[in-house]
């Protein structure tokens, strides 16, 4: 296979994911870089709330070929909706890049623009040769794991300002449980508190109900540039190395 994929994205799924491509010896390259014949496939890890993955996006399939798949984060938006922006809708695969380093497991899903093409499964083999095993799920914003956890961490910011428990009562609660890794504050803020919000206001957006509908805990963290680990302080404060140094007050 080619040894070159184009990498989209600034947010704080590119690097892991970079390590991780890096660790199969597929080098990540930028749009500028990319010759077109070589590139094994775009990756687009942008949430895209904004205008930046649109415009990204269309750079990119200008310089690789036709058959190039686009694999594209559907965090925010919909699989559907981001191959409308695109000349060859058809090569797009919506995916989840959530703990994509290390999950065995990579949901995916196809566009209405795809549905009745055949040979859209063939770009599904990106993934199966970087040793992940794939499922593919319904066209909506955040797909499952993600979505699920995000309205879990919703939940659970609401019990918070409702001061139903402290965070760590509540992380302890969920931890003990159900037998998961984290509770849901440590795991908003290791995905990011703005890519919960993100996940959130994109099945709100898309689905018009109230049960998507941001805690205002949530979106105050966002304002205040509280996003978790990557910007040190979330809902539990963190020293250079990511590392938790203690509950907030």
């Amino acid at each position: 296979m080619a040894d070159k994929v184009v990498i989209l994205g600034d947010g704080p799924f590119r690097e892991p994911l970079a390590t991780f491509l890096a660790s199969q010896r597929v080098a990540c390259i930028s749009p500028e870089q990319a010759d077109g014949r070589d590139v094994l496939a775009v990756i687009d890890v942008q949430t895209g709330c904004d205008g930046g993955k649109r415009d990204w996006l269309v750079s990119a399939e200008r310089v690789v070929s036709e058959r190039t798949p686009i694999f594209t984060s559907v965090l925010h938006r919909t699989a559907t909706e981001i191959a409308s922006w695109l000349a060859h809708p058809e090569r797009v695969v919506g995916f989840s890049p959530v703990h994509f380093a290390d999950m065995p497991l990579v949901e995916v899903c196809r566009p209405l623009q795809a549905e009745e093409d055949a040979s859209w499964t063939e770009h599904l083999q990106v993934l199966a040769g970087l040793g992940k095993e794939v499922e593919e799920v319904g066209d909506e914003p955040g797909l499952v794991f993600p979505r699920t956890l995000a309205l879990l961490v919703n939940e659970a910011a609401f019990a918070l300002a409702e001061k139903i428990a402290d965070k760590e009562d509540i992380d302890l609660a969920m931890r003990k449980g159900t037998n998961w890794p984290y509770g849901p504050l440590e795991w908003a803020d290791r995905i990011g508190i703005d890519q919960i919000v993100a996940i959130l206001t994109g099945l709100e957006r898309e689905l018009g109900e109230e049960r998507y509908r941001p805690a205002p805990l949530l979106r105050k963290m966002v304002y205040a540039g509280y996003l978790g680990r990557a910007s040190g302080r979330g809902f539990y404060c963190y020293d250079e190395q990511s590392v938790r140094k203690g509950a907030e007050g």
